[in-house]
């Protein structure tokens, strides 16, 4: 990898976004649309809000970003900009990570402002600091992003691209505990919720709502999702082809 050129990858990705409001509202407007109509769907006295709210604070970054990526990067192959690029004295490594870069800019400001109103303006009760909030946000963003990143090079149109989301992210929605506590699942089912990053996001955020302080699970959980990103960067990279056949 060559930093200049990751930095130079990411500042061009990153004026792209800026010429594209639609994309920006999607991925820093949609979310914090959700959780406000969440908050009032479960506005009832048993705080359902504090529980399912904090799942989805981990959850809503990750699917977006990883909707927005995947899309994003399959219309650099199919336009020939990737292939270009390749042309050049630019490696798959400094591509991905630039792009990375580039998405985890925006998966910032679109944590900051998800964890902001559901702490300050939504009322979420959490025992921990909203910074552990904002830091796993951030976790599941990046997921989203690397996974975004690493499907986008078996799909060969944007329709292909959207159709990975339910095959890639709903099973993982499913299992991850947000309907039910993955304990009470069947045996089979809470093995495989076992091994699917997006069940140590939810519980991650769990941990900040119910413990003061950061407890080993915490740190298991995050730990898992950023291994878990950095690996499908690394798979990215390895499958990332110049073009769309």
């Amino acid at each position: 990898m060559n930093t200049t050129r990751t930095l130079a990858t990411a500042r061009r990705v990153l004026r792209q976004l800026g010429h594209d409001p639609r994309t920006i509202a999607l991925m820093l407007v949609v979310p914090c649309v959700l959780l406000t109509l969440l908050k009032y769907v479960f506005d009832d006295a048993l705080r359902t809000f504090d529980s399912a709210g904090a799942a989805l604070l981990g959850i809503f970054p990750l699917v977006t970003m990883f909707l927005v990526t995947s899309i994003a990067t399959l219309r650099e192959r199919t336009s020939g900009t990737l292939e270009r690029l390749l042309s050049m004295p630019l490696g798959k490594a400094d591509l991905l990570a630039g792009y990375a870069l580039a998405f985890g800019a925006v998966a910032v400001v679109q944590a900051a402002l998800a964890t902001g109103l559901t702490v300050l303006a939504l009322g979420l009760d959490v025992s921990g600091s909203s910074w552990l909030l904002l830091l796993v946000a951030l976790a599941d963003a990046f997921l989203g992003i690397a996974l975004g990143l690493f499907v986008s090079a078996f799909a060969a149109s944007e329709f292909q691209a959207v159709q990975f989301m339910p095959a890639v992210l709903l099973p993982q929605i499913l299992l991850c505990g947000l309907f039910v506590p993955r304990g009470a699942m069947q045996p089979a089912l809470t093995g495989l919720s076992d091994v699917l990053p997006m069940s140590y996001a939810v519980d991650g955020m769990s941990e900040v709502v119910h413990h003061a302080g950061v407890t080993g699970d915490f740190v298991r959980d995050l730990a898992v999702v950023a291994g878990c990103a950095l690996l499908a960067l690394a798979l990215g990279a390895a499958t990332l082809r110049r073009r769309t056949a």
